[in-house]
């Protein structure tokens, strides 16, 4: 997608250029994905992504403000600073996140 730096798709990180690599905090950012995938048996995770964001943009009518909107971002996004955050991370966390 255009405006993506690095992007999960089970069980593969992808990245746009070889210095995203060497982003601790990115590189956290889509283990956190990857968990979430194997947590919803992967396909469902896309649905409910998919789903989600579209609800967001709906209601919010803007698609970077539904993007960030979705659960599964907000914790991402919240939680990546956290290195040890999947060792301590509950299973199906990304509800706690869920508005």
């Amino acid at each position: 997608p255009k405006g993506y730096r690095a992007i999960t798709i089970w069980p593969f990180i992808f990245v746009k250029t070889s210095e995203v690599k060497e982003n601790k905090r990115l590189i956290n950012h889509e283990k956190i994905h990857i968990r979430q995938q194997l947590e919803l048996l992967v396909l469902p995770f896309y649905l409910w992504y998919t789903v989600e964001f579209l609800v967001h943009l709906i209601r919010l009518k803007n698609r970077k403000k539904a993007y960030r909107a979705i659960s599964f971002e907000r914790e991402a996004h919240e939680m990546d600073v956290d290195f040890n955050y999947l060792k301590n991370r509950r299973f199906w966390n990304f509800l706690t996140f869920f508005s």
